[in-house]
């Protein structure tokens, strides 16, 4: 069973969610997704500046066995990126959760958080 950290939220999508508070979150992908995609080998990442919607794919994680699009927990502005992921993309394979961020959002709509999954209920999601 994959790792699914108690204190983030996560989407169906498999991206996770930390709150930094002040209306930022720090985005990556799940250990349950980047142990299904396999060894990373290059990430994609959003522009800094750019803004998307909820939902909207906003970056791409390149595997030995697939890309696959991440997308915007949020509705916001993207402010930082994680740039150690240009030479090393897998660091997203040896720590999801803490040096594989993908990226930093500036929520627009604070509400949008409600729609997002808990741990229990993204740990269901995995049994199915």
């Amino acid at each position: 069973m994959s790792e699914i950290p108690a204190e983030l939220l996560y989407r169906e999508s498999h991206e996770w969610v930390r709150d930094e508070g002040n209306g930022v979150l720090v985005v990556g992908i799940s250990d349950h997704a980047q142990a299904a995609l396999g060894d990373m080998v290059y990430i994609e990442l959003p522009e800094p500046g750019m803004s998307y919607e909820q939902g909207d794919a906003c970056a791409v994680v390149e595997s030995v066995k697939a890309a696959s699009d991440a997308y915007a927990p949020v509705t916001g502005e993207i402010i930082e990126v994680n740039g150690a992921l240009e030479d090393a993309p897998e660091l997203v394979n040896n720590d999801p959760y803490g040096d594989g961020w993908l990226f930093m959002v500036q929520m627009s709509i604070p509400d949008e958080m409600e729609g997002l999954l808990t741990p229990e209920a993204y740990a269901d999601l995995q049994d199915d």
